[in-house]
């Protein structure tokens, strides 16, 4: 006798349950039975028919359903939690009934009615991870409604699930503004890292005795961080906020609360000729208990060994279980010439600076790293990124030749190190520039994908969001970004990311705060100044656009609207428009 055929089919999964139901039980069980009911038959019931949905089974308080289309699941998640949020409104907050909601695309066994399989274990296992009221959705459902649904999405990473073989990349569907805009509240809504170990490391302290060698501790600290980060098990704060506590007597637990970091790892470095001593020690904010201390010896040839050596250190005081699989995933490309990484570290800072001098001074260096290490991959991104934003902030007589000059040098990186996130970002920036905005978000999306803690892919990634008409989800990725680094010194490049997703969604009043607050930071910030200008023409503020141009054409006393269009910074007609009623002359 043959064995029976299992009926098998690709669908969409959701799966569906009431927070806190044994508690409401408790305290009401018959009110608490009421209301689920008329909820199932007065808006569950008409929105599963309208969106073409089948119920397959009722699990007490929670409900099993299939959709033939993920687009009819999420719109029907979507419509029942905006809809339980109004019907609760007149209810006391201990007696609402609230869903959390799990979406997934899967293949499933079909017994009868029923369905079984990994495809409904995963859908179950996102509806415990959404927030109350809330919706998740794993990364084949994403891919599928990313394009074809006017939503926002937060990227919660790749998340381990109990007897899930494989992690699964989740996406929170953003339901409505959040209310509450501190760093602490979006960096809870946002991130979704609740378990992961939250880790700063300060800069090192130089104890060469030579101010000239400050660079090198820092270049130090600064790969240790980039390390930590592919683990994406770790919850990293970026360098920028870390480091703004250089040169300073610090208190671990102020840091802890300032920048949401459960660990701090400081220590320094003494550099005498060829030979290197690098200590360490790995601290519990909360306790101000020293968990590792630890002094590494070597030659200067040993740096990356003896930062390896760091790094598993601290993977193994905090989580030695996942030190083998992730140790061994994580991956650089080394420099083959040590005085090519030397100089890389040195252009690094000027970065930070966003001058025009600046910009000139480390393309020096790194094109130095290039002579002396063609296959050097990081130094090929780093002066990718000089070229880009160069031209973008107006220090270019031909912007759109650095543009592709700039991606040329980010092909190169790719080709030499394909899992370094940098690379991918600056692409992204370039392809914005050059006008190819999806291919933007592609090349963004994969930067992120491969360092989640990444501040460059997280900045790229909202940049290219912006351009590609995507407001709601590039001000996801800037206050994430805001989140994860707290005190950056890029703190103006945020708020003029901010400021230009809250315009393009039409807050112009939220806008013009978050371009006030960069411009306040760097009253140079060009960019700024003419992004503010223009939101001041949006709110009938023109006698402040006005001044406001005039500002920066003191700064910029050649700025005008075909420069600006030449960039291809601010396109849209109504931007230039806006800019034209602010007294900007068109030439």
């Amino acid at each position: 006798m043959e064995p029976q055929h299992e009926e098998r089919r690709l669908t969409t999964i959701l799966s569906a349950d009431v927070v806190g139901y044994s508690r409401l039980m408790g305290a009401d069980e018959a009110g608490t039975f009421a209301q689920l009911k008329s909820h199932r038959k007065e808006l569950l019931e008409p929105k599963t028919a309208e969106f073409s949905g089948r119920l397959v089974k009722l699990t007490g308080d929670g409900s099993l359903m299939e959709f033939g289309s993920v687009v009819d699941a999420v719109n029907f998640a979507v419509d029942v939690q905006r809809a339980l949020a109004e019907r609760n409104a007149q209810v006391p907050e201990d007696r609402r009934i609230i869903y959390r909601i799990g979406i997934n695309i899967g293949d499933i066994i079909v017994d009868g009615d029923d369905i079984y399989g990994d495809g409904v274990n995963v859908a179950a296992r996102l509806e415990g991870l959404a927030e109350p009221g809330g919706i998740c959705i794993s990364q084949q459902a994403f891919d599928q409604v990313e394009t074809k649904l006017d939503l926002a999405y937060q990227d919660l990473g790749e998340q381990h699930f109990k007897n899930i073989a494989r992690p699964i990349r989740v996406f929170q569907i953003v339901l409505k503004p959040i209310k509450d805009r501190t760093p602490e509240s979006v960096k809870k809504l946002s991130t979704g890292l609740p378990d992961k170990p939250s880790i700063a490391v300060l800069p090192f302290a130089n104890m060469s005795g030579d101010p000239e060698q400050e660079y090198f501790s820092d270049g130090i600290a600064e790969d240790i961080i980039t390390e930590l980060s592919r683990l994406r098990w770790f919850y990293v704060i970026a360098r920028n906020s870390s480091f703004s506590y250089k040169d300073t007597n610090v208190d671990i637990k102020q840091v802890g609360r300032e920048l949401g970091a459960r660990y701090v790892l400081e220590g320094s470095v003494r550099k005498a000729g060829n030979r290197l001593r690098i200590t360490g020690q790995l601290i519990d904010t909360a306790s101000n208990r020293h968990i590792w201390a630890d002094r590494y010896d070597g030659a200067l040839d040993d740096v990356f060994d003896l930062q390896d050596q760091i790094t598993r250190s601290i993977v193994q005081a905090i989580e030695p279980s996942f030190l083998a699989a992730e140790s061994e995933r994580a991956h650089r490309t080394r420099p083959e010439n040590m005085e090519a990484w030397d100089l890389t570290i040195r252009a690094l800072p000027y970065l930070w600076k966003m001058s025009e001098a600046a910009f000139d001074e480390a393309r020096i260096l790194l094109e130095r790293a290039i002579d002396l290490d063609p296959r050097y991959a990081r130094a090929y991104s780093v002066l990718s990124m000089v070229i880009c934003w160069k031209a973008t902030n107006g220090w270019s007589d031909t912007p759109f030749d650095d543009y592709a000059e700039a991606d040329r040098y980010a092909l190169k990186s790719i080709e030499l190190d394909p899992v370094d996130p940098w690379p991918y970002a600056m692409r992204s920036f370039d392809l914005v520039a050059m006008g190819e905005h999806d291919r933007a978000v592609v090349q963004a999306r994969h930067a992120v994908a491969l360092d989640p803690n990444c501040v460059l892919s997280r900045i790229s990634l909202g940049n290219a969001l912006l351009f590609a008409r995507d407001g709601e989800g590039a001000l996801a990725e800037i206050e994430r970004v805001q989140a994860q680094s707290p005190r950056d010194l890029w703190v103006f490049l945020f708020q003029l990311y901010r400021g230009a997703a809250l315009a393009a969604i039409g807050r112009h009043a939220e806008a013009a705060q978050a371009l006030e607050q960069s411009v306040a930071v760097r009253p140079d910030f060009r960019v700024a100044q003419t992004l503010l200008a223009c939101t001041y023409v949006f709110l009938d503020r023109l006698e402040d656009a006005q001044t406001t141009v005039v500002t920066l054409l003191r700064l910029v006393p050649n700025e005008s609207i075909n420069a600006i269009r030449a960039r291809r910074i601010i396109r849209a007609p109504r931007y230039l428009d806006a800019l034209r009623k602010a007294g900007l002359p068109e030439a």
